[in-house]
């Protein structure tokens, strides 16, 4: 299955910020999180949701940017939070 919003990321991609940090804990003042995504729509890096806060999903819900993918490194994958698949 093909996701249609892999179509909607802009090029070039946003790229994560080196050190990445999840912006919205980091304006809670909090330190700790699982791990980092990033928005390929605008950019924008949060946590995951085995994280606390979630924010990854809440930026998706707030925006409805479909695509974000892993920002640890090494890591290459893209989730589609419209389609609930790896794309």
């Amino acid at each position: 299955m093909t996701c249609e919003h892999v179509a909607q990321i802009p090029d070039p991609m946003p790229e994560a910020p080196s050190p990445a940090t999840c912006a919205d804990c980091d304006e809670m003042g909090q330190t700790v999180w699982a791990h980092l995504r990033m928005c390929l729509s605008c950019g924008h890096v949060a946590c995951c949701d085995s994280s606390p806060h979630r924010h990854a999903t809440v930026h998706y819900y707030r925006t409805d940017h479909p695509v974000m993918r892993s920002a640890e490194p090494g890591e290459a994958w893209r989730w589609c939070y419209n389609d609930h698949q790896l794309v």
